[in-house]
Parts: structure tokens; sequence; C-alpha cells
């Protein structure tokens, strides 16, 4: 026994140092770390009968490094200026890992769909929309349905009623009354379910259902077309899944051999919409050599300004982290998918 204690005290420090070396790198904390993620080469991504595409240049798919914090990483976080700390409920607002990921899985299949109708529109491409119903986002506590809904089924019809668009599905439920009794069909991991249970005052003092939604659309085309994006998730990709998919339609020269970096949102009239992180997204085409970065552009009120992440816009924050960080980089600003072609076209 004597002969371990004294083994314990000459190599007493290094099993301390080894200890607390573990404790760095290993003991979790609450938060979550994000970075700067990488800009993938989107002819990797879309594949279209018929449409290589063999143009020079790229168009770069930019995301943010998200994962759970350690204490090593946190203290990194604190001096690198390209890092944050987020904690757990601004990353997954309350939900589950499953949960969290499933929801950020219908993001990037959503954007996709979105991206293929916006360039196969412009391209005068035939295409189909075809609506599904809406996708639970989340389910209210106070929700009389929330023993049968659960995040990831789509509702398909009320009352077996069907219709083409979730403003259609919230009118109807209204229409019924607070503590009217409703009959909802839905989709839940393939299978067909129905459920009946009363309706609740929302905070809008209408009558509903006790759910956060979004639209649920499927896109067929006559020319095949298939975009896998891997593990990425979000809604993020739409604005350059657009652009790569239009440039592998109508085989344009729009790249010109130039490296095209961007984010944004492709909503259903073409509009670009805004996201987080993309500060970071910065650093990442940077990193990735991208000499153009097409940001979404929206009006700077003071009313939009209060929410925004750090009071900027995603076009104010995006230009003020290139011009510290990558001064030879353009920012462009975009409002929609057509604004970014006319760029890339006359200049």
């Amino acid at each position: 026994m004597s002969k371990i204690k004294s083994v314990l005290r000459r190599y007493w420090w290094a099993i301390v140092a080894l200890i607390a070396v573990l404790a760095l790198c290993y003991v979790p904390l609450p938060y979550y770390i994000e970075g700067p993620g990488s800009a993938n080469n989107l002819k990797s991504f879309v594949k279209i009968k018929g449409h290589a595409d063999r143009r020079s240049g790229k168009f770069m798919l930019t995301s943010v490094m998200l994962a759970p914090a350690r204490p090593i990483t946190w203290l990194y976080a604190q001096v690198n200026p390209h890092y944050s700390v987020v904690s757990e409920a601004e990353v997954n607002g309350g939900q589950d890992n499953a949960t969290y990921d499933k929801v950020q899985n219908f993001y990037m299949k959503s954007a996709i769909n979105e991206a293929i109708a916006t360039a196969y529109s412009a391209a005068h491409a035939s295409y189909q929309k075809t609506y599904r119903g809406i996708y639970v986002l989340e389910v209210q506590s106070k929700s009389k349905f929330k023993q049968a809904v659960k995040v990831g089924d789509t509702i398909t019809k009320v009352d077996g009623h069907h219709f083409t668009t979730a403003q259609g599905y919230q009118n109807y439920i209204a229409s019924q009354g607070v503590g009217h009794q409703v009959t909802i069909t839905y989709q839940h991991n393939g299978q067909t379910k129905q459920a009946s249970a009363p309706l609740i005052k929302l905070s809008t003092k209408r009558a509903g259902i006790g759910v956060g939604l979004t639209d649920n659309v499927k896109v067929t085309t006559k020319i095949p077309v298939k975009v896998d994006p891997g593990a990425i998730g979000g809604p993020s990709a739409g604005l350059m899944f657009s652009l790569q998919i239009y440039q592998q339609l109508t085989n344009q020269n729009l790249r010109k051999g130039r490296q095209i970096a961007g984010t944004g949102t492709i909503n259903p009239d073409g509009s670009v919409g805004e996201i987080g992180g993309i500060d970071k997204k910065i650093i990442a085409a940077k990193n990735a050599g991208a000499t153009i970065f097409f940001a979404p552009y929206v009006k700077p009120t003071k009313a939009l300004l209060a929410l925004e992440e750090d009071h900027q816009t995603n076009y104010q924050l995006a230009k003020a982290t290139a011009k510290k960080y990558a001064p030879s980089m353009k920012v462009v600003p975009v409002s929609s998918f057509n604004q970014a072609i006319k760029y890339l076209a006359t200049h």
C-alpha cells in the first residue's frame, strides 16, 4: 500500500493534469458553439437528367457549424471573434435533439422544393406543386390535440375538408369557434390517423387547434431532378439551390468562372428571406475562396432592427463582416431570385 501511495505522490501533478485535460475536452455544458461552417460546391448536390453542369466556377452553399459546448471550446469561443456561445433554448427552442433534427430536415426539404419550383418556373420547364397539408412544427401545451398530434405530422383534412393553403385551414377552423369539436386527419410516420377534440382560443383571440405550422408542399417535375443536401438542415439554402438548378436547366454561363457563395430562403413568390448566422457564413465563404456573396436584403426600419441579430439586417451584418475580414469579397444585396439572376447576367 505504501508503495502505491509513493507512486501516486510522485505522479500526482500528472494525474491532476490528465483529469483537467479530460474535463476541458469532454465535460458537457448547457450551451452550443456556433462558428463558420463549410462552403460546398453545389455541383455535387444537384443532379438533373440530361443537364450536367460543365460550366466553370462554383455556386457555393454556406453553412454554420453548430456543436455542443465543452469547456475548451467555450473558452475558444470567448477569444475568437468568429465563434459565439448560444444557449440550448436558443438553438432548439426547448425541443429534444430528435425533434429538432426532424424539423430542420423538413425545412431543408421545403427549401429544396421551393428552389426546384422557382428555378423550373424561371426556365419555363414543366413542374407541378401538390399541397399536402400543414406540417406541425410545435404543439402547444394547452392544445386538446397534444396527446395525438406530434411534431413532424402533417394535417391533411379538418372535418373531411382539404384546403390548398394553410390560410384555408386557419379560416375554416376559426369560423367554427372556440370549444367546437373538430376532427382532423393527419399523417404520422407514414400512417393516416384521425383525432377529435375541441378548439382552443389562440393568442390572436381566434379559435385554433393549438399547433405551430408551415406548409407541406411536394414538387414534381417532367425533367427529373435530385437534390441531396447530405447532413445539412434548415431553410437557408433556398436561394443558392435555385441558382444551381436554374444554371443546369438553362446551361447559361451565369458564373463566368467565378466563385459565388450566398444564403437566404426562397419563398413561393421568388422572394429571398433572411436567415441566421450570416457573419459566420461570410467567413466560411472567404475560407473557400468566394469572390461574390449574395445576402438577403430587407429595408432596415427601426422596428425591424430592434429584432435583428446584433440589430443589423442580414445585408448590413454581412457587409460589415466582409469589410473587416474579407475585403476582397463583394457582398451583393438581393431581395429576389430574379434580382440575383440579373446581377449575374450583367456583371
